[in-house]
């Protein structure tokens, strides 16, 4: 059985543990911070939405491609993550890897498709709960 909480709950640790990913990530020089800002303030705005609209007794539909986001935050994550411990390691083998994650700017690339996702699933959320949203900026 889900409490409310629960509800509430789960979602609030997954954004909390991307975000201070993120941060950490910005704060020593993996990614940019501009990428963080907007990352932070889409699950913020949305969230804080969500909770106001929830008080007021009114549900907001979460889109599969919402859940899908935050899946590709993580992977992102586990991503960085992994080339910072490879970094770490002084094996020949660790050489071409890094290099080709280098060259190519993956980390950069791949965290600029993340944010671009994400502020795409923020639009996409607010359309497809736009009469929601509506009705409940009416009833302000």
């Amino acid at each position: 059985m889900v409490t409310p909480e629960g509800k509430f709950l789960d979602p609030l640790a997954d954004k909390i543990l991307v975000s201070s990913a993120f941060i950490s990530f910005a704060i020593i020089g993996v990614i940019d911070y501009w990428m963080v800002v907007l990352i932070i303030f889409r699950d913020l705005f949305v969230t804080g939405l969500r909770m106001a609209m929830n008080r007021k007794g009114i549900e907001m539909v979460t889109s599969n491609i919402a859940k899908a986001k935050t899946v590709i935050q993580l992977n992102i994550i586990v991503f960085i993550l992994i080339v910072l411990s490879v970094k770490g390691l002084s094996l020949a083998w660790t050489y071409p890897l890094l290099e080709v994650v280098k060259e190519y700017h993956l980390i950069y690339n791949f965290t600029l498709l993340v944010t671009l996702f994400t502020v795409l699933t923020g639009f996409t959320y607010l359309y497809s709960n736009r009469n929601t949203i509506i009705g409940f900026l009416k009833s302000e």
